[in-house]
């Protein structure tokens, strides 16, 4: 694995999750709500062990692993642990129905939550930015040798 690609994946997945912090609205739906208030944290935190994956070999690299092992463990069960099961211990259905009745779905059950479209792809780039950076070995130059 080339370094270009995980830094490539890793920007991508902060710029989509950028998109939180800002907000977009794509006709009379949106893709995502902004909620620079509740999200910047959580900007922040990925942001920071990316670049501390970039600055340090393995420690890095092992923290932004955790983080995204944890990011995407949290985003399942906010979001797909609710579909899969019809409940969830992260809020009431009702209202996560309700909440994200605006935002652009690809589908839509009645009384079931499903991840809306801005979600998808994000746990989609959380994976891909996991199993990317898990893969992703330093490379050695002529001067690492001697």
């Amino acid at each position: 694995m080339k370094k270009t690609h995980l830094i490539n994946v890793n920007i991508i997945l902060l710029l989509w999750y950028f998109l939180s912090m800002i907000g977009l609205k794509i006709g009379d739906k949106y893709l995502v709500t902004g909620a620079f208030e509740e999200e910047w944290l959580f900007m922040l935190i990925p942001t920071i062990t990316f670049v501390l994956m970039l600055v340090t070999k393995n420690v890095g690299r092992n923290i932004h692993l955790i983080w995204l092992a944890g990011w995407f463990v949290t985003q399942f069960l906010s979001h797909e642990w609710y579909t899969l099961f019809g409940r969830g211990f992260m809020g009431e259905m009702d209202k996560k129905i309700a909440y994200f009745s605006e935002c652009i779905q690809l589908i839509n059950v009645d009384g079931r939550y499903v991840p809306d479209v801005y979600h998808i792809v994000l746990h989609i780039l959380i994976i891909i930015a996991f199993v990317v950076t898990l893969l992703y070995r330093e490379e050695k130059t002529l001067v690492d040798e001697v």
